[in-house]
C-alpha cells in the first residue's frame, strides 16, 4: 500500500466523491503518491486547496501548518525578506463584488480582492493592503511579493477606457509598489506600453479590437533579483526590474524599474515547434510558446542561476490564435535570455509517457531545486512533483483538498482538484522544530 495513514481519510473521500462525479478518471490517488527521499529534494510545500484552506505539507503529504479563508492562492514569505522572521505567508484577507469584472465574456465569478495581506505562523495580519488602493479594492491577481527595500509588488487590475481600444472599458493589467503602511508609492500599467511589447501593426489592430476586456491577463510578476546578465553589464536585466508574461498575448517581458520602459521581451511571435525528436534537442531556439505562466529567472545560487524557467501550457492564446500541436501536452522550459535558447527542457516524453500525459492548458507553476531537480506544478489536475534533470519523477503529490460544488445545470456534485500554484518552501524559511516526514512512498506497481 503506497498511502500514508495521514492522508487515507482524504483518499477514500475522493474516491467517493469522483466516481459519482468525474468525467475524467473515476478513481485515482490523492495525496503523495511516490516519494524518493535519496533523490528528491527535502522541504516543505505550500499551496491553497479548494476549500480555501493554505496549507504547508511535507512530503509525506501531512499538513503541517494551515491558514484559513486565504482565497485563490497563497505565498510563502523569504525570511531573509522579513527581518528573519519565519513562517509569514501572503493570503487575501477578504474579497468584495468587484466592479467591472462583468465584462470579461465567460466569467463565472464577479469576486475581487477587497484586502491582501501578510500572516505570521500563528496567522496574525502583520501587514495589509486595500483600504488606500484605488476605489478601497486591493484587486490583486496571481502574484504579490516582497521586495528587499520593505515595500511589496501587487499584480492588480484597473477596469478603465484605454484609449483606441474597441471595448469602452478594459480590464487591464497594473503593478503597485506599495509601502508598509498600505500607500502606493508607483504604479505602472499595461495598455500605456502597448507599442512596446513586441506586436506587429496587425497585432496591434487585433489586441485592441479584442471581445476580451482581459485582453493581456497577465499572469505573473517578479523582481529579477541578482543576477550574472547585470554583474557582466547588461543593464536590462538590473536586480530592481520586473518581469512578468501574458497569458493570453504569448509574450514575457521586463520593465525597467527606474523609467517603466520595456527593456527585453520574449515573443509574442516564435517559429512552430519541430516535429518528432527534433522538438526535444537542446540547445535551440526558443519555438511557439503559448499560453505560458511563472516565468521568472532562476535564483542565484541554484543550477541555472539567471537562466529564465517558465511554465509553457500549449493552451490556446494568442493575436491571432496560434496553432497548437495536435496531441501535445505542456512542457517546462529553461531558456537563456541572452541567446534566447531552449537549453533545458520537461515533457511528458523525459518521464516515458507520450506528450500529452503532462498536460495543463491553464495555470501551473516551475521552481528549480537547490539539488537540480525541478518542482512541478501541474496545475490543471491538481499534481504536484519533482523531476531530476533527466525527467526521472521522484517525488509526486495529488491534492487532497479539491473544491467540491454542484453543477448549475444538473445540480449533480462537482470535484474539482486543480491548484493555481504551489511553492516549495526550504525547511529553514518555517519555525525552528517544524515537524517533516522523510519517509520513502512506493508507488503502486513499483
Amino acid at each position: 500500500m503506497f498511502r500514508t495513514k495521514a492522508s487515507i481519510p482524504f483518499f477514500f473521500t475522493s474516491l467517493l466523491l469522483t466516481a459519482s462525479a468525474m468525467a475524467g478518471p473515476s478513481v485515482f490517488p490523492t495525496g503523495t503518491t511516490r516519494h524518493d527521499p535519496a533523490r528528491a529534494y527535502g522541504s516543505f510545500v505550500l499551496f491553497t486547496g479548494g476549500d480555501n484552506v493554505a496549507r504547508l505539507i511535507d512530503l509525506h503529504g501531512n499538513t503541517v501548518r494551515q491558514w484559513r479563508d486565504a482565497a485563490a492562492f497563497s505565498t510563502f514569505v523569504d525570511p531573509a525578506l522579513v527581518g528573519g522572521q519565519r513562517g509569514h505567508v501572503f493570503v487575501t484577507l477578504a474579497q468584495a463584488d468587484g466592479t467591472g469584472t462583468e465584462l470579461v465574456p465567460g466569467r463565472v465569478g464577479t469576486r475581487v480582492s477587497r484586502t491582501i495581506g501578510e500572516l505570521d505562523w500563528h496567522g496574525k495580519v502583520v501587514w495589509q493592503f486595500g483600504e488606500k488602493a484605488p476605489g478601497g479594492l486591493a484587486r490583486q491577481h496571481h502574484d504579490w511579493g516582497r521586495l528587499p527595500n520593505g515595500n511589496t509588488i501587487v499584480l492588480a487590475n484597473l477596469t478603465h477606457a484605454a484609449p483606441g481600444f474597441k471595448q469602452p472599458q478594459v480590464l487591464d493589467d497594473v503593478f503597485y509598489e506599495v509601502n508598509p503602511a498600505g500607500e502606493i508609492v508607483w504604479r505602472w500599467v499595461a495598455s500605456e506600453h502597448l507599442e512596446e511589447f513586441g506586436f506587429t501593426p496587425e497585432q496591434l489592430k487585433l489586441v485592441r479590437q479584442s471581445h476580451d476586456a482581459d485582453y493581456l491577463h497577465v499572469n505573473n510578476l517578479k523582481v529579477l533579483g541578482p543576477n550574472r546578465w547585470y554583474k557582466a553589464g547588461d543593464q536590462r536585466f538590473h536586480p530592481d526590474n520586473l518581469i512578468f508574461d501574458s497569458r493570453n498575448a504569448n509574450f514575457i517581458a521586463i520593465v525597467e524599474r527606474k523609467t517603466g520602459k520595456v527593456v527585453w521581451t520574449l515573443g509574442p511571435n516564435y517559429p512552430a515547434i519541430p516535429k518528432g525528436p527534433s522538438a526535444r534537442k537542446v540547445p535551440r531556439p526558443v519555438d511557439q510558446i503559448t499560453g505560458q505562466h511563472d516565468a521568472h529567472l532562476i535564483p542565484e545560487g541554484l543550477p541555472g542561476a539567471g537562466n529564465l524557467l517558465v511554465f509553457d501550457n500549449q493552451g490556446e492564446a494568442g493575436y491571432p490564435p496560434v496553432e497548437l500541436q495536435t496531441t501535445g501536452g505542456s512542457r517546462v522550459l529553461e531558456i537563456d535570455p541572452i541567446k534566447k535558447e531552449i537549453v533545458w527542457q520537461y515533457t511528458g516524453e523525459d518521464s516515458g509517457g507520450p506528450s500529452w500525459s503532462f498536460r495543463s492548458t491553464h495555470i501551473s507553476a516551475a521552481r528549480r531545486l537547490p539539488n537540480g531537480n525541478t518542482f512541478i506544478d501541474e496545475g490543471q489536475s491538481g499534481r504536484l512533483f519533482q523531476v531530476t534533470p533527466n525527467g526521472d519523477i521522484v517525488w509526486e503529490y495529488v491534492n487532497a483538498h479539491p473544491r467540491v460544488g454542484k453543477d448549475p445545470v444538473n445540480g449533480k456534485q462537482t470535484v474539482n482538484h486543480q491548484l493555481y500554484r504551489a511553492q516549495p518552501v526550504p525547511y529553514d524559511w518555517a519555525p525552528a522544530g517544524t515537524p517533516h516526514d522523510d519517509q520513502a512512498v512506493i508507488a503502486a506497481g513499483k
